[in-house]
């Protein structure tokens, strides 16, 4: 192992020019992207809650009468019968994110030497500097706001608020607020939507230690200041804002920059601190920007230090809401796909870790989100399938959890599997921590309860038939989308019933372990490959970006190479045929995570080879959905560090599974503090001559390890350290 350590940052030698570029802070709330230009700096505002009304109607459709007459045609045989299962509305997308604005600080062109910004992920601190100028701007998780300091001999500022932003749209109605106070000055700006009642208004408070404060409306002029200060909140919001109020509620915050961190590291270090991924990368590696890093694809340097900005993004992304397809960052109003949440994939790739690298804010931000649209969930399932309990839908903007968004070529409100994927990191997050959230307890009951009404349909041997069925977001060579028996909601009906099974034992357990009993296997098609649909006669459509069939590899343990090899190897082979389709970042490392659970090294590998030979990181290290740094989007920033804790580390609540698909790449390592979902908290290290870890158990309990060596039992003694020593791998 070499003596330095990885690296929990990244920096650049210059300004970011674009917006995608710019170094990112967070509190799962707020957003900010900072440019760190010295004489005239940008920091966009972002919150989760920023969406533009658009007009849609986001009632679900009423087709529940009609939903046994579309049954009856796709079991006669009419493939294309669910094409017009739908009220005839066109699509229509969820309300798009959007920025707020960005504050401007403007500044006389002087000589500015020895320029560095850097982004220190453990504190959160996105900082810059050059010539005796200084900024700092972090998002506060402890008081939920946006923190910049300035700093220079002499300043000369000119500070607004500007809502001139790529893609604004022409009818905004803007207005802006300017008053002296004795600390500085309060600046707002209100950008009433379109056509709404709805608005979002920026409240900056200016704090100015020296020199000399005026107005030049809609600015605010400084001459001669030591430092400035500025905090910064936004609302969504209907009617007007009290700014008089929220000027008064910043001016109560502490008045310090040092304590506005202090509380807020209180909450952010500890969070990021607990797991750590250490190559062995080279020192001089480990020194360079990030910009010059993402030259050398093979670095582990880079390895380590994606991994590392990829729990900071995430964590930072995660707080109210957890990260939409943006993560929680946007500098341009026309986001691609509204910067959803989608759930047919993305949403759950980016929060894969959470459980493992040990970050429950990002588990209690997708729990915020599945409970507060519980509601919806259950008008889904009444509106489309006239059944008790939920249904989630394939997108959402945090308001809505409507299906409204489908159309026949992307009937996703056929998708029943939803609530399965959405709750799993929930069972997982109750796993780790060996305690039953009553509340998932109950969201899992709504699931099985849907099923019981959904899953009435048998087929000539007997079995239960999934109808309709939808495997996103594909469909079958010879027929059309909504089809009958997708393997993945095969697998997430089996895996719903029998996991609300586990949580509410008696009468109900008996009743949906019994449904669940009656599911049809999986089927192999002529290939030897697990078919995405289990129906005879639908034939599998091999280049697409989704790997909904696997489903049961990853993220469920329906499938393994221990407990269920034919099928294992029938998956594996579906995995080789699969193409890439389009180059999505989210096909690439959905491919690695299944590769890692059929300990295929190679094929993770190479998926991750597809990923960083692609230019799909921005100086920023946050990511693009395509190669080339086309379309800004969170998946690949957010999924890898997934796809390494996989490889390395697996878990179920009894199995262990140490370097499952260690690349040849990486011959040695440490990762430290990672969580496994029996309960225990484990550091590994490997080297070329063999692997130890440590295991520090929460609860007694025997697990089955699984290594390359082959299998044995595993005796955990609740606060007492296990240590394990591994011969070569």
């Amino acid at each position: 192992m070499t003596a330095s350590a990885p690296v929990h940052g990244t920096w650049e030698p210059h300004p970011a020019a674009r917006w995608e570029d710019a170094f990112l802070s967070g509190n799962g709330r707020h957003g900010a992207l900072v440019f760190g230009d010295p004489h005239a700096e940008r920091v966009v505002v972002t919150h989760h809650t920023l969406v533009r009304p658009n007009g849609r109607d986001p009632r679900p459709p009423q087709l529940a009468g009609d939903l046994a007459g579309l049954q009856d045609r796709l079991l006669a045989g009419d493939t294309r019968a669910a094409e017009d299962f739908t009220d005839g509305r066109p699509l229509q997308w969820v309300q798009p994110f959007h920025p707020a604005f960005q504050v401007r600080l403007d500044r006389p062109a002087d000589a500015c030497h020895d320029y560095r910004r850097d982004v220190d992920f453990t504190t959160g601190v996105v900082s810059a500097a050059c010539a005796g100028w200084t900024s700092r701007v972090f998002v506060s998780r402890a008081d939920d706001v946006i923190v910049q300091h300035v700093s220079g001999p002499g300043l000369t500022l000119d500070i607004d608020l500007d809502p001139r932003l790529p893609g604004a749209p022409a009818g905004l109605g803007i207005g802006h607020g300017a008053v002296l106070t004795p600390e500085g000055a309060l600046l707002s700006l209100r950008a009433r939507y379109p056509d709404s009642d709805r608005a979002c208004t920026g409240v900056t408070q200016v704090t100015v230690t020296g020199g000399t404060t005026t107005l030049v409306p809609p600015r605010v002029h400084i001459e001669g200041a030591r430092s400035v200060l500025l905090l910064t909140r936004v609302h969504r919001h209907t009617g007007e804002l009290d700014v008089v109020a929220e000027g008064r509620a910043l001016r109560d915050l502490p008045p310090g920059f040092d304590e506005l961190l202090d509380r807020h590291l209180a909450l952010h270090r500890t969070a990021y601190e607990r797991v750590t991924l250490d190559l062995a990368a080279d020192p001089a590696e480990r020194a360079l920007p990030g910009s010059e890093l993402l030259k050398q694809p093979r670095s582990a340097a880079l390895l380590e230090r994606l991994f590392a900005a990829g729990r900071y993004h995430l964590l930072s992304a995660s707080g109210l809401f957890p990260p939409r397809l943006t993560g929680l960052w946007t500098g341009d109003w026309n986001t691609a796909w509204s910067g959803a949440f989608t759930n047919d994939a993305n949403l759950n790739l980016q929060t894969a870790s959470a459980a493992a690298a040990a970050l429950p804010e990002v588990t209690e931000a997708h729990a915020n989100l599945i409970r507060r649209q519980l509601p919806d969930w259950r008008d889904n399932a009444r509106a489309i399938f006239g059944a008790r309990g939920v249904v989630a839908p394939a997108h959402t903007d945090g308001e809505s959890g409507h299906s409204y968004h489908y159309n026949r070529e992307y009937p996703l409100h056929l998708w029943t599997a939803g609530a399965d994927w959405l709750l799993k990191p929930l069972v997982d997050h109750d796993d780790t921590h060996a305690d039953r959230d009553p509340r998932t307890a109950a969201a899992l009951a709504e699931v099985a309860l849907f099923y019981e009404d959904f899953l009435t349909r048998t087929d000539e041997n007997g079995d239960l038939v999934v109808v309709p069925s939808y495997s996103p977001e594909n469909r079958p060579a010879n027929a059309s989308w909504g089809t009958i028996n997708a393997a993945m909601d095969l697998s997430a009906a089996r895996h719903a019933l029998r996991t609300a099974a586990a949580y509410h034992p008696g009468p109900d357990a008996d009743r949906w372990n019994a449904l669940a009993d009656r599911l049809p296997p999986h089927r192999i098609n002529e290939d030897g490959a697990l078919a995405e649909w289990a129906r005879p006669g639908l034939d599998d459509s091999y280049d697409h970006r989704h790997l909904s069939h696997l489903y049961g590899v990853w993220p469920l343990d329906e499938i393994t190479p221990y407990d269920t090899p034919e099928l294992a190897a029938a998956a594996h082979r579906a995995l080789e045929l699969r193409g890439a389709e389009n180059d999505s970042a989210h096909g690439h490392l959905h491919h690695a995570l299944i590769a890692a659970r059929l300990r295929d090294g190679d094929r993770v590998a190479h998926a991750l080879g597809q990923v960083l030979d692609g230019d799909f990181f921005h100086a920023s290290l946050m990511s693009a959905h395509y190669p080339g740094r086309d379309v800004y989007n969170a998946d690949a920033a957010h999924t890898l560090p997934a796809v390494l804790i996989e490889m390395l580390v697996q878990s179920t609540p009894d199995r262990l599974v140490l370097l499952p698909a260690l690349p040849a790449a990486c011959p040695e390592g440490t990762l430290r503090g990672v969580r496994t979902r029996f309960g225990a908290e484990l550091d590994l290290t490997w080297t070329r001559d063999g692997a130890g870890a440590v295991i520090r158990p929460g609860r007694t309990h025997r697990v089955e390890l699984r290594t390359s060596s082959g299998a044995e039992s595993l005796h955990l003694v609740a606060g007492e350290d296990h240590v394990l020593v591994l011969r070569a791998w």
